[in-house]
């Protein structure tokens, strides 16, 4: 419980300094947004900054701050400091700097900001993965809310033969499509700060139960400390992916930056809920260490079941799914605005611009696309465990993109960019070395995958402090 206590002052405590810090790193002032200077009704829409908080919340957090936690404290309790320290250093700097930069530059989304910052081949390059990661965001939103509604609430088994499985994923897309095409504040803008509360309310009924139900929560030793495998920071940090730093946000940040009526409240939006996931992150992570002490956790490496598991025993079947029906809408909302992201770009890309026509095709072509996938890794034994996977991976990778525009910045406009390029480095060694050493990538061994990363993660340094002295 002591390192448990302790994680939760870093993130709270810490997260509080480092983001005022942060506010005057960047400089934000009391100039005009693009929400107030473009407003259009549409995509520009200003709104109050406890709503765009709300709604940046259920943007980024879906249940990845759940699913991740859950798998990820079978590494231990050095999980208790890794999430907060993470969270902190690179998570809230990662999205509180794109979101910023992007007001700065008239609510432009990421693939612009790749593409002014880092240059046309590296956008080009970006906008394949943004795809990609958006398409596996919809179906990795799409697959667990629909098996949690077949199994927990119609009591049956959501096998890919079953149509009432394939009926809740329809019901999702079609909620998909409203709140991809509706203006972001006439369901966004009402429905998710109402859901955000929920979430973060059901958040601290989990962490008061904590507490309550007295759980076991194991202190960090030298012992389990010196028993982790020396692969354990890219495999953990791949593992829990959003509930420490995700490159999903910055898809998020940049929409939402087009609503906020003031840069001052960039830091309560952007930095404050992230760290409110790295606080949810923290919770699950702790309580299913909790449970597994305590009542033993049968479904231990299945998250989904895990989650189920996890609600029953603490609050019973019956007030249980009033719980899980928030951890249902959760990643609905999350893949909602996922799908409104990728249909913004991809009609920018591909030049529809006012074209009704063109966005239906847009529209016609996303489902279908997602659906194709959704069906190829529903015939998976463990299907749910493959996507994640490579969401997570991908996810990781959006994360380097994000910070790598977040430093070119720095670099334009004459700041340090230590504070953006040393997470930056870190994520590039944990992608590189994760896929350098997966055997669905180049199989090579942990050693030699290690010292190719760490040169990448040196060069990646070299070319920025080389940016910054001759200001290029």
């Amino acid at each position: 419980m002591t390192t448990f206590l302790i994680g939760l002052g870093i993130l709270l405590v810490g997260g509080y300094l480092y983001g005022r810090f942060m506010e005057g790193f960047f400089g934000a002032d009391e100039r005009p947004t693009p929400a107030v200077i473009k407003n259009d009704g549409k995509e520009y829409v200003p709104m109050p900054t406890w709503k765009c908080a709300l709604v940046h919340l259920l943007n980024i957090a879906g249940t990845g701050p759940v699913l991740g936690p859950i798998q990820g404290i079978l590494f231990g309790p050095v999980v208790f400091i890794t999430i907060p320290l993470g969270c902190v250093l690179a998570g809230a700097v990662h999205d509180y700097m794109i979101g910023m930069i992007s007001i700065r530059d008239d609510g432009a989304q990421m693939q612009d900001l790749v593409r002014k910052y880092l240059g046309k081949q590296v956008a080009w390059l970006f906008n394949v993965f943004i795809c990609v990661m958006a398409l596996l965001v919809v179906v990795t939103f799409t697959y667990s809310p629909g098996d949690i509604v077949v199994k927990s609430f119609l009591n049956q088994a959501p096998l890919v033969t079953n149509p009432w499985t394939w009926a809740a994923y329809a019901v999702v897309f079609v909620y998909y499509l409203l709140a991809t095409y509706m203006p972001i504040d006439k369901l966004i803008g009402r429905v998710y700060p109402v859901i955000g509360s929920l979430f973060i309310i059901s958040a601290v009924l989990i962490f008061v139960l904590i507490f309550s139900k007295q759980l076991p929560l194991q202190n960090l030793t030298l012992e389990n400390w010196r028993g982790l495998k020396p692969n354990m920071i890219p495999l953990f940090f791949v593992t829990v992916a959003c509930g420490i730093a995700s490159g999903f946000h910055s898809t998020q940040a940049t929409l939402i930056a087009r609503s906020l009526r003031n840069e001052k409240s960039g830091r309560k939006v952007f930095f404050n809920m992230m760290l409110m996931e790295g606080f949810i992150a923290m919770i699950w992570a702790a309580v299913t260490m909790g449970v597994m002490g305590k009542y033993g956790l049968a479904s231990a490496g299945n998250a989904n079941a895990s989650l189920v598991e996890i609600i029953e025993t603490l609050l019973g079947s019956k007030f249980g799914i009033i719980v899980m029906a928030g951890f249902i809408v959760l990643p609905i909302t999350t893949g909602g605005t996922t799908m409104r992201i990728l249909r913004i770009m991809l009609c920018e890309l591909l030049k529809v611009g006012s074209s009704k026509v063109g966005k239906i095709l847009v529209g016609v072509g996303m489902v279908a696309a997602s659906l194709t996938l959704l069906f190829i890794v529903k015939f998976q034994p463990d299907g749910f465990a493959i996507i994640w996977r490579y969401f997570a991976w991908s996810n990781q990778i959006l994360v380097v993109f994000t910070l790598a525009v977040a430093t070119s910045w720095c670099v334009r406009n004459d700041k340090s960019i230590l504070f953006t390029v040393i997470p930056g480095a870190f994520y590039l060694y944990v992608v590189s070395s994760f896929i350098l050493n997966a055997k669905v990538g180049f199989n090579l061994s942990w050693d030699m995958s290690y010292l190719i990363s760490g040169l990448l993660s040196l060069v990646f340094i070299a070319f920025f402090s080389y940016k910054k002295i001759t200001n290029k």
